[in-house]
């Protein structure tokens, strides 16, 4: 591609792809602008402050495979970075759960009837092949069998995605959840962690100060070195000509630019360009589906209502499906150490009830929901706030793959615009592949590289395996020890 450096390379989206993108063109001297829509950088992965309390919306561990992004999370925040255990659980039927499955704790909790089934079913699963694949639901059965797919994950999957889950692509599974099944989970649990067998990380890095503070810093340092970062400036058109973006429409001005890096999502990046897309990549695009999802935060008085970073809650009986336990993550998220602080998340699609529903019902849902599930009294509750947050997860139905080979198909032809991060190449990744997509549209721009964006995170390995390594990182102190 090669970087024109008299005219600025123009980053569309401030999350954390696009940030990464704007950093080390800045670090190289190069003119960068970065434009953002809303008010606050961090995309998908900020941290919103709401009368000093911080909301990490969606969880979001640190935790890579890439030396290249961990080098620049250590780079950016040292100390600030800090260690933090891993806990996340299933809670069902009243009780908590270890995920992955553990049989030990699965034996103790479903009790002799129930574990009879699903020992069962899983046995049945054995002969089946596991090479054709299509759906989520033909995936988790295949290695966990047809009785825990139903009840630790139809109910959990259902009310994520909205759809049912035979409906939604088995790519989605193996990306998070590769190498682990029951028969992985025994030899685990037997080997006590040994014998090679993929597990989930114990422990993770997170901003003392939430997620945010990753990608306020990089803003900030962007630009020190030069750059800018303009919030508040919704890009508006994308100026074509003979093959290559030439400007990009933002406030009613036409800015010149040499190179794009957009995050933005595939279906609006189609519609915004000048002269229109063709028919076939503009049908495409707006056929590509999103999740949106909403946070519920609660404060309530007295210690957290569970020790996990988060837990799954796989109860048909409420529409909750995950809550965060903020002080969990860092003690620094909550404010007051006679509070506690949880988020209840909601996934929904744009304009149906949930997120139609005003604040204050949704609180008071959350907060009889709460009850319901034994986990604290409605009654309990002091205040909450509501954080709504659009096109969360790309939805990857059975027409997906498709939809994408056809917008790209023709986003391959303009020459100085790449696609990144997660709904810039409308792919469920993590914020540590969103930066590698970034880095790698960078070498592409500046070193005359030819990376395929595309392929980042395509291997369908599972991101979260456990890898023994030393940790160059600060140890967050208990919540009695800190202070706020």
């Amino acid at each position: 591609m090669g970087a024109d450096s008299s005219q600025p390379t123009l980053v569309l989206g401030a999350g954390p792809a696009g940030l990464t993108a704007g950093y080390l063109l800045a670090q190289l001297g190069l003119p960068v602008l970065v434009l953002e829509a809303e008010q606050q950088v961090g995309g998908l992965a900020k941290t919103v402050v709401r009368d000093g309390y911080r909301f990490d919306l969606g969880g979001h561990r640190f935790f890579t495979k890439s030396p290249e992004v961990e080098s620049l999370w250590l780079e950016l925040l040292g100390e600030e970075l800090l260690l933090r255990p891993r806990l996340s659980r299933i809670y069902w039927n009243g009780k908590f759960l270890d995920y992955p499955l553990s049989p030990r704790d699965v034996v103790r909790k479903l009790g002799p009837v129930e574990l009879t089934r699903v020992l069962g079913s899983y046995a049945a699963s054995l002969p089946r092949r596991k090479g054709n694949e299509e759906s989520l639901e033909e995936w988790v059965s295949n290695r966990f069998g047809r009785r825990l797919f139903e009840l630790f994950f139809r109910t959990y999957t259902e009310k994520v995605w909205g759809v049912p889950a035979s409906e939604i692509r088995a790519e989605w599974a193996a990306q998070r959840i590769k190498g682990l099944s029951l028969a992985t989970a025994a030899r685990d649990a037997l080997s006590r962690g040994g014998g090679g067998v993929k597990s989930l990380i114990r422990e993770f890095h997170y901003p003392r100060y939430g997620p945010g503070q990753m990608w306020e810093t990089m803003a900030a340092r962007i630009e020190e070195l030069g750059g800018e970062v303009r919030t508040e400036s919704p890009v508006e058109g994308i100026r074509l000509e003979r093959g290559r973006a030439v400007a990009v429409d933002v406030g009613g001005e036409a800015i010149p630019c040499g190179q794009i890096v957009s995050s933005l999502p595939l279906r609006a990046v189609t519609g915004m360009v000048v002269p229109a897309a063709p028919r076939t990549a503009l049908a495409a695009a707006r056929g590509l589906g999103y999740r949106d999802f909403l946070t519920v935060a609660l404060v309530l008085p007295g210690d957290d209502l569970f020790p996990d970073n988060w837990v799954y809650v796989h109860d048909p009986a409420v529409r909750v499906g995950r809550i965060q336990n903020y002080r969990s993550w860092s003690p620094w998220m909550v404010p007051r150490p006679d509070r506690t602080c949880i988020g209840l998340e909601y996934f929904c699609f744009e304009n149906d009830d949930l997120w139609a529903a005003g604040d204050q019902r949704l609180i008071e849902l959350a907060a009889e929901e709460l009850e319901r599930l034994r986990l604290a009294e409605a009654a309990q509750v002091e205040q909450g706030y509501v954080v709504r947050v659009p096109k969360a997860y790309p939805i990857y139905d059975g027409d997906y793959a498709q939809r994408v080979a056809a917008v790209r198909s023709w986003l391959d032809r303009i020459e100085n615009l790449q696609q990144v991060g997660r709904n810039g190449l409308h792919r469920y990744n993590n914020s540590d592949h969103s930066m590698l997509t970034a880095i790698r549209a960078v070498d592409n721009i500046v070193g005359g590289a030819s990376h395929d964006l595309w392929a980042v995170n395509a291997d369908s390995a599972y991101h979260e395996e456990h890898v023994p390594d030393e940790h160059p990182y600060a140890r967050a102190p208990d919540r009695q020890a800190s202070t706020h």
